[in-house]
Protein backbone atom coordinates (compact mmCIF):
# COMPACT_ATOMS: atom_id res chain seq x y z
CA UNK A 1 0.00 0.00 0.00
CA UNK A 2 1.49 3.34 -1.01
CA UNK A 3 1.81 6.17 1.51
CA UNK A 4 -0.85 8.37 -0.09
CA UNK A 5 -3.47 5.59 0.00
CA UNK A 6 -2.55 4.75 3.60
CA UNK A 7 -3.02 8.39 4.63
CA UNK A 8 -6.38 8.46 2.85
CA UNK A 9 -7.60 5.38 4.75
CA UNK A 10 -6.41 6.76 8.09
CA UNK A 11 -8.14 10.06 7.37
CA UNK A 12 -11.37 8.27 6.40
CA UNK A 13 -11.31 6.24 9.62
CA UNK A 14 -10.76 9.39 11.66
CA UNK A 15 -13.67 11.13 9.93
CA UNK A 16 -15.93 8.13 10.46
CA UNK A 17 -15.05 8.04 14.15
CA UNK A 18 -15.62 11.77 14.51
CA UNK A 19 -18.96 11.54 12.70
CA UNK A 20 -20.08 8.75 15.05
CA UNK A 21 -19.29 10.96 18.03
CA UNK A 22 -21.15 13.94 16.57
CA UNK A 23 -24.21 11.87 15.74
CA UNK A 24 -24.69 10.57 19.28
CA UNK A 25 -28.04 11.90 20.43
CA UNK A 26 -28.97 13.19 23.88
CA UNK A 27 -30.87 9.94 24.49
CA UNK A 28 -27.82 7.90 23.48
CA UNK A 29 -25.79 9.70 26.14
CA UNK A 30 -28.38 9.38 28.90
CA UNK A 31 -29.92 12.85 28.70
CA UNK A 32 -33.63 13.59 29.13
CA UNK A 33 -35.76 16.69 29.72
CA UNK A 34 -36.65 17.21 33.40
CA UNK A 35 -40.15 18.13 34.54
CA UNK A 36 -40.84 21.81 35.11
CA UNK A 37 -41.48 21.37 38.84
CA UNK A 38 -37.99 19.99 39.43
CA UNK A 39 -35.46 22.37 40.95
CA UNK A 40 -34.33 25.27 38.73
CA UNK A 41 -31.04 27.08 38.61
CA UNK A 42 -32.69 29.95 36.72
CA UNK A 43 -35.55 31.14 34.55
CA UNK A 44 -34.89 32.76 31.17
CA UNK A 45 -36.95 35.72 29.92
CA UNK A 46 -36.66 38.11 27.00
CA UNK A 47 -37.19 41.79 27.79
CA UNK A 48 -40.27 43.01 25.83
CA UNK A 49 -39.50 45.46 23.04
CA UNK A 50 -41.55 44.39 20.00
CA UNK A 51 -44.50 46.78 20.07
CA UNK A 52 -46.34 44.84 17.36
CA UNK A 53 -46.88 42.04 19.90
CA UNK A 54 -48.65 44.41 22.31
CA UNK A 55 -50.12 47.34 20.34
CA UNK A 56 -50.36 50.46 22.53
CA UNK A 57 -49.53 48.44 25.65
CA UNK A 58 -45.78 47.85 25.64
CA UNK A 59 -45.20 49.94 28.76
CA UNK A 60 -47.93 48.08 30.65
CA UNK A 61 -46.25 44.82 29.69
CA UNK A 62 -42.96 45.97 31.22
CA UNK A 63 -44.73 46.31 34.56
CA UNK A 64 -46.18 42.81 34.19
CA UNK A 65 -42.62 41.59 33.68
CA UNK A 66 -41.65 43.36 36.89
CA UNK A 67 -44.28 41.36 38.77
CA UNK A 68 -43.13 38.12 37.13
CA UNK A 69 -39.47 38.73 37.93
CA UNK A 70 -40.28 39.67 41.52
CA UNK A 71 -42.14 36.41 42.08
CA UNK A 72 -39.70 34.15 40.22
CA UNK A 73 -36.53 35.66 41.71
CA UNK A 74 -37.67 34.79 45.23
CA UNK A 75 -36.48 31.25 44.53
CA UNK A 76 -34.00 31.35 41.63
CA UNK A 77 -31.91 33.52 39.36
CA UNK A 78 -33.61 35.24 36.42
CA UNK A 79 -31.62 35.60 33.19
CA UNK A 80 -33.08 38.29 30.94
CA UNK A 81 -32.18 38.66 27.28
CA UNK A 82 -31.65 42.29 26.29
CA UNK A 83 -30.59 43.87 23.00
CA UNK A 84 -27.85 46.04 24.49
CA UNK A 85 -26.23 47.25 27.70
CA UNK A 86 -28.37 50.36 27.44
CA UNK A 87 -31.52 48.23 27.38
CA UNK A 88 -30.32 46.33 30.47
CA UNK A 89 -30.17 49.63 32.36
CA UNK A 90 -33.61 50.56 31.04
CA UNK A 91 -35.02 47.20 32.15
CA UNK A 92 -33.31 47.44 35.55
CA UNK A 93 -35.04 50.77 36.19
CA UNK A 94 -38.45 49.08 35.82
CA UNK A 95 -37.46 46.04 37.89
CA UNK A 96 -36.07 48.18 40.69
CA UNK A 97 -39.32 50.17 40.90
CA UNK A 98 -41.22 46.87 40.95
CA UNK A 99 -39.18 45.97 44.06
CA UNK A 100 -37.27 43.14 42.37
CA UNK A 101 -34.00 41.95 43.91
CA UNK A 102 -31.57 42.90 41.14
CA UNK A 103 -28.90 40.71 42.74
CA UNK A 104 -30.95 37.78 41.45
CA UNK A 105 -31.15 39.17 37.90
CA UNK A 106 -28.55 38.60 35.16
CA UNK A 107 -28.86 40.50 31.90
CA UNK A 108 -27.66 38.59 28.84
CA UNK A 109 -26.95 40.74 25.79
CA UNK A 110 -28.43 39.00 22.76
CA UNK A 111 -30.60 40.93 20.26
CA UNK A 112 -34.01 39.30 19.81
CA UNK A 113 -36.99 39.63 17.50
CA UNK A 114 -39.55 38.90 20.22
CA UNK A 115 -39.68 37.86 23.84
CA UNK A 116 -41.40 34.46 23.70
CA UNK A 117 -38.58 32.61 25.42
CA UNK A 118 -40.53 29.38 25.96
CA UNK A 119 -40.20 28.79 22.23
CA UNK A 120 -36.88 30.37 21.29
CA UNK A 121 -34.97 29.94 24.55
CA UNK A 122 -32.58 27.17 25.65
CA UNK A 123 -34.36 23.83 26.12
CA UNK A 124 -32.26 21.87 28.59
CA UNK A 125 -31.77 18.15 29.00
CA UNK A 126 -30.09 16.52 31.99
CA UNK A 127 -28.18 13.28 32.42
CA UNK A 128 -29.62 10.43 34.44
CA UNK A 129 -27.88 9.61 37.75
CA UNK A 130 -26.27 6.56 36.14
CA UNK A 131 -24.90 8.61 33.24
CA UNK A 132 -23.63 11.33 35.60
CA UNK A 133 -21.38 8.84 37.37
CA UNK A 134 -19.72 8.06 34.03
CA UNK A 135 -19.35 11.72 32.98
CA UNK A 136 -20.08 14.12 35.88
CA UNK A 137 -18.74 17.23 34.11
CA UNK A 138 -21.50 17.33 31.48
CA UNK A 139 -24.61 17.03 33.63
CA UNK A 140 -26.67 19.53 31.59
CA UNK A 141 -26.87 20.22 27.86
CA UNK A 142 -29.03 22.30 25.51
CA UNK A 143 -30.89 21.12 22.41
CA UNK A 144 -31.10 23.54 19.49
CA UNK A 145 -34.54 23.08 17.92
CA UNK A 146 -34.14 25.90 15.36
CA UNK A 147 -37.02 28.22 16.18
CA UNK A 148 -38.59 29.77 13.05
CA UNK A 149 -41.38 31.95 14.53
CA UNK A 150 -43.94 29.13 14.46
CA UNK A 151 -43.59 28.89 10.66
CA UNK A 152 -45.64 32.09 10.49
CA UNK A 153 -43.49 35.23 10.67
CA UNK A 154 -40.44 36.25 8.68
CA UNK A 155 -38.41 37.81 11.49
CA UNK A 156 -36.93 35.04 13.62
CA UNK A 157 -33.24 35.04 12.66
CA UNK A 158 -32.14 36.62 15.97
CA UNK A 159 -34.38 34.50 18.17
CA UNK A 160 -33.24 31.23 16.67
CA UNK A 161 -29.68 31.83 17.91
CA UNK A 162 -30.59 32.19 21.60
CA UNK A 163 -29.65 28.56 22.39
CA UNK A 164 -26.18 29.20 20.96
CA UNK A 165 -25.69 32.21 23.22
CA UNK A 166 -26.95 30.25 26.23
CA UNK A 167 -24.61 27.33 25.52
CA UNK A 168 -21.62 29.67 25.32
CA UNK A 169 -22.58 31.58 28.44
CA UNK A 170 -23.19 28.44 30.51
CA UNK A 171 -20.37 26.44 28.85
CA UNK A 172 -22.73 23.61 27.96
CA UNK A 173 -22.90 21.17 25.11
CA UNK A 174 -25.29 22.16 22.31
CA UNK A 175 -27.04 19.38 20.40
CA UNK A 176 -28.06 20.29 16.84
CA UNK A 177 -31.51 18.77 16.22
CA UNK A 178 -31.70 17.37 12.69
CA UNK A 179 -34.07 15.13 10.77
CA UNK A 180 -32.80 13.60 7.53
CA UNK A 181 -30.08 16.24 7.37
CA UNK A 182 -32.51 19.17 7.80
CA UNK A 183 -33.15 21.33 10.84
CA UNK A 184 -35.76 19.80 13.13
CA UNK A 185 -38.11 22.53 14.34
CA UNK A 186 -40.29 22.48 17.44
CA UNK A 187 -40.98 24.96 20.24
CA UNK A 188 -40.93 24.62 24.00
CA UNK A 189 -44.61 25.53 24.21
CA UNK A 190 -45.46 22.66 21.88
CA UNK A 191 -44.21 19.97 24.27
CA UNK A 192 -45.02 19.01 27.86
CA UNK A 193 -43.10 16.36 29.84
CA UNK A 194 -43.54 14.64 33.19
CA UNK A 195 -39.83 13.98 33.62
CA UNK A 196 -40.44 10.23 33.83
CA UNK A 197 -40.60 9.39 30.14
CA UNK A 198 -43.90 10.80 28.83
CA UNK A 199 -44.25 13.74 26.44
CA UNK A 200 -47.51 15.38 25.44
CA UNK A 201 -48.15 17.38 22.25
CA UNK A 202 -50.93 18.11 19.72
CA UNK A 203 -51.85 17.15 16.19
CA UNK A 204 -52.99 20.69 15.41
CA UNK A 205 -49.48 22.00 16.03
CA UNK A 206 -47.26 19.36 14.44
CA UNK A 207 -49.50 17.34 12.12
CA UNK A 208 -51.55 19.90 10.20
CA UNK A 209 -50.73 19.42 6.49
CA UNK A 210 -50.94 23.08 5.41
CA UNK A 211 -51.04 25.54 8.35
CA UNK A 212 -47.76 26.63 9.99
CA UNK A 213 -45.94 23.46 8.96
CA UNK A 214 -42.65 23.24 10.87
CA UNK A 215 -41.24 20.06 9.33
CA UNK A 216 -42.76 19.35 5.92
CA UNK A 217 -44.01 15.81 5.46
CA UNK A 218 -43.04 14.46 8.88
CA UNK A 219 -45.34 11.75 10.16
CA UNK A 220 -46.49 11.28 13.72
CA UNK A 221 -44.21 8.25 14.07
CA UNK A 222 -41.23 10.31 12.88
CA UNK A 223 -42.02 13.05 15.39
CA UNK A 224 -42.24 10.39 18.10
CA UNK A 225 -38.80 9.13 17.16
CA UNK A 226 -37.33 12.63 17.22
CA UNK A 227 -38.86 13.45 20.60
CA UNK A 228 -37.34 10.25 21.96
CA UNK A 229 -33.96 10.95 20.37
CA UNK A 230 -33.52 14.56 21.50
CA UNK A 231 -35.57 14.76 24.70
CA UNK A 232 -34.95 11.28 26.07
CA UNK A 233 -38.63 10.34 26.43
CA UNK A 234 -40.03 6.85 25.86
CA UNK A 235 -43.73 7.59 25.46
CA UNK A 236 -45.41 10.25 23.29
CA UNK A 237 -49.08 11.21 23.65
CA UNK A 238 -51.04 13.28 21.13
CA UNK A 239 -54.06 15.44 21.88
CA UNK A 240 -56.15 17.10 19.17
CA UNK A 241 -56.23 20.91 19.21
CA UNK A 242 -56.46 23.98 21.38
CA UNK A 243 -58.46 27.18 21.81
CA UNK A 244 -59.00 29.63 18.97
CA UNK A 245 -56.75 32.67 18.76
CA UNK A 246 -53.54 30.77 19.47
CA UNK A 247 -50.86 32.29 17.24
CA UNK A 248 -48.79 29.11 17.52
CA UNK A 249 -51.56 26.89 16.11
CA UNK A 250 -52.11 24.44 18.91
CA UNK A 251 -49.40 24.67 21.57
CA UNK A 252 -49.98 22.18 24.35
CA UNK A 253 -49.18 24.71 27.09
CA UNK A 254 -52.54 26.41 26.53
CA UNK A 255 -54.38 23.08 26.75
CA UNK A 256 -52.99 20.37 29.01
CA UNK A 257 -50.21 20.35 31.62
CA UNK A 258 -48.58 17.90 33.98
CA UNK A 259 -48.67 18.96 37.63
CA UNK A 260 -46.90 15.81 38.87
CA UNK A 261 -45.70 12.61 37.16
CA UNK A 262 -49.17 11.06 37.05
CA UNK A 263 -51.61 14.00 37.08
CA UNK A 264 -52.68 16.31 34.26
CA UNK A 265 -54.87 19.39 34.18
CA UNK A 266 -56.91 19.73 31.00
CA UNK A 267 -58.90 22.83 30.04
CA UNK A 268 -62.64 22.43 29.64
CA UNK A 269 -65.21 24.76 28.09
CA UNK A 270 -68.69 24.23 29.55
CA UNK A 271 -70.52 26.66 27.30
CA UNK A 272 -71.79 24.55 24.40
CA UNK A 273 -72.30 27.62 22.21
CA UNK A 274 -68.66 28.72 22.54
CA UNK A 275 -66.42 28.12 19.52
CA UNK A 276 -63.94 26.31 21.79
CA UNK A 277 -66.46 23.80 23.11
CA UNK A 278 -66.14 21.13 20.40
CA UNK A 279 -62.31 21.05 19.96
CA UNK A 280 -61.72 20.99 23.71
CA UNK A 281 -64.34 18.27 24.17
CA UNK A 282 -62.44 16.16 21.62
CA UNK A 283 -59.37 16.35 23.85
CA UNK A 284 -61.39 15.03 26.77
CA UNK A 285 -62.54 12.10 24.65
CA UNK A 286 -59.00 11.41 23.42
CA UNK A 287 -57.36 11.52 26.84
CA UNK A 288 -59.50 8.65 28.13
CA UNK A 289 -57.46 6.29 25.97
CA UNK A 290 -53.97 7.64 26.69
CA UNK A 291 -51.52 5.88 28.98
CA UNK A 292 -48.37 6.98 30.78
CA UNK A 293 -44.91 5.45 30.33
CA UNK A 294 -45.67 2.68 32.84
CA UNK A 295 -49.01 1.79 31.20
CA UNK A 296 -51.13 3.46 33.87
CA UNK A 297 -53.95 5.93 33.22
CA UNK A 298 -53.14 9.51 34.17
CA UNK A 299 -55.37 11.29 36.63
CA UNK A 300 -57.02 14.14 34.71
CA UNK A 301 -58.31 17.22 36.52
CA UNK A 302 -60.55 19.79 34.85
CA UNK A 303 -59.31 23.36 34.59
CA UNK A 304 -61.99 25.93 33.61
CA UNK A 305 -61.80 28.44 30.81
CA UNK A 306 -62.29 32.17 31.42
CA UNK A 307 -64.98 34.07 29.56
CA UNK A 308 -63.85 35.13 26.06
CA UNK A 309 -61.20 37.85 26.01
CA UNK A 310 -61.10 40.13 22.97
CA UNK A 311 -59.01 42.93 21.58
CA UNK A 312 -61.19 44.57 18.94
CA UNK A 313 -62.35 41.65 16.79
CA UNK A 314 -59.50 39.36 17.89
CA UNK A 315 -60.42 36.45 20.15
CA UNK A 316 -57.37 36.00 22.38
CA UNK A 317 -56.10 32.62 23.65
CA UNK A 318 -56.79 33.24 27.34
CA UNK A 319 -56.11 30.02 29.25
CA UNK A 320 -55.35 29.17 32.86
CA UNK A 321 -53.21 26.27 31.59
CA UNK A 322 -50.48 28.77 30.68
CA UNK A 323 -49.14 28.79 34.25
CA UNK A 324 -45.42 28.56 35.08
CA UNK A 325 -43.93 26.42 37.84
CA UNK A 326 -40.89 28.08 39.43
CA UNK A 327 -39.01 27.24 42.62
CA UNK A 328 -40.78 29.78 44.82
CA UNK A 329 -44.34 29.47 43.53
CA UNK A 330 -46.66 28.70 40.62
CA UNK A 331 -47.65 31.85 38.73
CA UNK A 332 -51.03 31.63 36.99
CA UNK A 333 -52.52 34.04 34.43
CA UNK A 334 -55.75 35.68 35.59
CA UNK A 335 -58.31 37.59 33.51
CA UNK A 336 -60.64 39.56 35.82
CA UNK A 337 -63.04 36.63 35.56
CA UNK A 338 -65.08 34.67 38.14
CA UNK A 339 -63.22 31.53 37.07
CA UNK A 340 -59.92 33.08 38.20
CA UNK A 341 -60.76 31.96 41.73
CA UNK A 342 -61.81 28.50 40.56
CA UNK A 343 -58.61 27.95 38.57
CA UNK A 344 -56.39 29.17 41.41
CA UNK A 345 -58.26 26.87 43.78
CA UNK A 346 -57.84 23.82 41.52
CA UNK A 347 -54.11 24.43 41.11
CA UNK A 348 -53.69 25.27 44.78
CA UNK A 349 -55.04 21.84 45.69
CA UNK A 350 -52.63 20.15 43.28
CA UNK A 351 -49.44 22.02 44.20
CA UNK A 352 -48.92 21.37 47.91
CA UNK A 353 -45.20 22.22 47.97
CA UNK A 354 -45.36 25.86 46.81
CA UNK A 355 -47.91 28.69 46.76
CA UNK A 356 -50.09 29.36 43.72
CA UNK A 357 -50.39 33.06 42.86
CA UNK A 358 -52.25 34.90 40.14
CA UNK A 359 -50.76 37.52 37.81
CA UNK A 360 -53.04 39.79 35.82
CA UNK A 361 -52.71 38.75 32.16
CA UNK A 362 -55.48 40.53 30.24
CA UNK A 363 -52.92 42.88 28.69
CA UNK A 364 -50.28 40.15 28.36
CA UNK A 365 -52.49 37.81 26.33
CA UNK A 366 -52.85 40.50 23.67
CA UNK A 367 -49.52 39.10 22.45
CA UNK A 368 -51.31 35.72 21.94
CA UNK A 369 -49.55 34.15 24.92
CA UNK A 370 -48.95 34.66 28.61
CA UNK A 371 -46.77 33.52 31.52
CA UNK A 372 -45.61 30.10 30.36
CA UNK A 373 -45.00 31.34 26.83
CA UNK A 374 -42.58 33.99 28.14
CA UNK A 375 -40.51 31.76 30.43
CA UNK A 376 -38.02 28.93 29.97
CA UNK A 377 -36.60 27.01 32.90
CA UNK A 378 -32.92 26.15 33.36
CA UNK A 379 -32.68 23.02 35.52
CA UNK A 380 -30.43 22.91 38.57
Amino acid sequence: MDKRRENFILRARFMAKTQTTIEQSPADLGYSMPAEWEQHEATWLGWPHNESDWPDKIDTIRWVYGEMVRKISEGERVRILVRSTAESKFAASYLKRANCDLRKVQFVVHPTNRGWTRDSGPIHVRKSPESRVQSPKSDLAIVHFHFNAWAKYKNWQLDTRVPETAAKLLKRRLFDAKFNGKKFIIEGGGIEVNGRGTLLTTEECYQHPTVQVRNQGMTKAQYDAMFKKYLGVSNVLWLCSGPVGDDTHGHIDDICRFVNPKTLVLIKEKNKTDINYKPLAENWERIKHLRLEDGSKPEVVSLPMPSPVYYGKWRLPASYANFYICNACVIVPTFNDPNDRVALGVLGELFKDRPVVGIHAVDLVLGFGSLHCLTQQEPA
